[in-house]
């Protein structure tokens, strides 16, 4: 599984998050709507078209009611998503995709356009994507917990100019940490199975070969 191809699917998350509060008036509303924008094109141009990415179904799903809601609302409203929508939308994308994964981890999707169909079914073959996707959930809800927590303890920079150490940290780096961290993991995790599974593989052959040799000489024996 290529990791960058995975990245593409988060791309109107990392969008809007970037966008978000750093435009001028309904700034929520247009992020919003630049992310719904971006996870419509990932649909367009995903191959195969059917069926549709989970993560790209979600994203839309959740930036076209944040687009409603951000262009529609009054300024109380703007106010409140200013300081709130970040973490809220970060922390129900990575919730929904731990809550999908008993239809299908969606890495799994990603998986499945580099990896042959005969080995899909494959016990080495579920259990990457469900541990990979089980990480990447939690490592989403994590960077939306961090952005609640500038919200909640009021540290959010009101524009570029604005500086605050604690948004710089928990809305910057420790989301920027964690998505390298689950890049490489991304990348390695999948080939330290195959070769753990390789290992144990060879280790019950060679257990089994004295076992099926002693056989034979076991039963002379006792005749």
């Amino acid at each position: 599984m290529n990791p960058l191809s995975l990245i593409l699917g988060f791309l109107p998350l990392i969008a809007f998050n970037v966008l978000a509060g750093r435009v001028a008036n309904n700034g929520i509303a247009w992020g919003a709507l630049v992310a719904l924008a971006v996870a419509l094109i990932n649909m367009a141009i995903t191959r195969p078209r059917w069926p549709p990415k989970i993560i790209n179904l979600i994203s839309a799903g959740l930036f076209l009611v944040l687009t409603l809601i951000g262009f529609f609302g009054n300024r109380s409203i703007d106010g409140w998503l200013f300081d709130w929508a970040s973490g809220l939308i970060t922390l129900t994308l990575g919730l929904l995709l731990l809550v999908t994964m008993p239809i299908m981890p969606f890495t799994e999707q990603y998986a499945r356009e580099s990896v042959s169909r005969e080995y899909w079914g494959t016990p080495t073959f579920k259990k990457v994507n469900r541990v990979l996707s089980l990480a990447w959930g939690f490592a989403i809800v994590a960077i939306g917990l961090s952005s609640i927590a500038v919200a909640v303890l009021d540290e959010r920079a009101n524009s570029t100019s604005d500086t605050s150490l604690l948004d710089l940290i928990l809305n910057w780096v420790v989301p920027i940490g964690i998505l390298v961290f689950m890049v490489r993991l991304t990348a390695k995790y999948p080939d330290r199975v195959r070769k753990a599974a390789a290992a144990s593989h060879e280790a019950l052959a060679e257990s089994a070969g004295p076992a099926e040799s002693a056989g034979p000489s076991s039963a002379s024996a006792s005749t």
